[in-house]
């Protein structure tokens, strides 16, 4: 009798351990994390064409609701052949004291040219260009290049039009100090990988700045976001928000992109 229920009981153990062993087998494939770097990747693609290519942005700084500032920029960018990340000169053009100025990024360096002094000055892309927009903020960037990127979750987040959008949550570690941010959480939606939100983190773990890309439009091949509205990491009524405009493909001369011809520069 007891060597019988011995018997059964060994029985019942296998079957339990057989059913635990499928069971573990079946998780890596329920719950698979999606790849987080092709994901990011996808996202450059929404936000920047592939060919080089011009683009006004108009940066607006708001207190309290109320507009304290206004910047306006034309954007040339071209992706560099060898490393694939966007080489960008800006020139600014209003308002008119700041009229021509320069801002050129040339693989990892970034160089402010001023044609009143005639002297270029290596600038940092953490620097405030306007309001929270950063210097780093206005040049073209594949994210992908700069960031190693982790998938966080898969969770619903209100965008910038209050419209709730089911997104991958992806953690981005900066791959070089060179970036403009050590680490970003991002919500890419499903499906489309339109980029989403955005938070923005220093070293230290000191939220910057939070993004919302909104105001999606057909431009140059694809739905873009032509609006990307920027909060302060602590006052959230300091508001910057940025609009892309007057998109068009078109040659950018490896000329442009050389910190010794901005003194020579001058726009078509």
């Amino acid at each position: 009798m007891f060597e019988l229920l011995r018997l059964h009981r060994r029985r019942a153990l296998a079957r339990l351990a057989a059913l635990a062993l499928c069971g573990m087998a079946a998780v890596p494939a329920a719950f698979a994390a999606p790849d987080a770097q092709a994901l990011l990747a996808a996202s450059d693609a929404v936000r920047n064409p592939s060919r080089p290519f011009s683009v006004t942005v108009n940066l607006l700084e708001y207190r309290n609701a109320r507009q304290t500032d206004n910047n306006t920029l034309s954007v040339y960018s071209k992706a560099d052949p060898n490393g694939g990340q966007f080489n960008t000169l800006i020139r600014f053009v209003a308002p008119q004291r700041d009229a021509n100025k320069l801002l050129l990024k040339n693989g990892n360096d970034l160089w402010f040219y001023d044609p009143a002094s005639q002297a270029s000055i290596r600038l940092s892309p953490q620097q405030r260009l306007l309001g929270q927009a950063s210097n780093g903020d206005v040049v073209t960037v594949n994210l992908a290049r700069d960031y190693q990127a982790s998938w966080l979750a898969e969770e619903d987040v209100v965008d910038g039009e209050r419209t709730t959008r089911h997104c991958h949550k992806l953690g981005l570690a900066a791959s070089s100090p060179d970036v403009t941010y050590h680490r970003v959480e991002m919500w890419i939606e499903v499906g489309s990988a339109r980029p989403v939100k955005a938070r923005f983190f220093a070293q230290s773990g000191h939220l910057l700045k939070t993004a919302f890309y909104r105001k999606f439009q057909p431009q140059l091949g694809r739905e873009r976001p032509t609006e990307v509205v920027i909060i302060d990491g602590l006052d959230p009524a300091w508001v910057t928000v940025m609009r892309y405009s007057d998109w068009a493909l078109r040659e950018v001369p490896d000329a442009w992109l050389q910190r010794d011809f901005l003194p020579r520069f001058k726009p078509e």
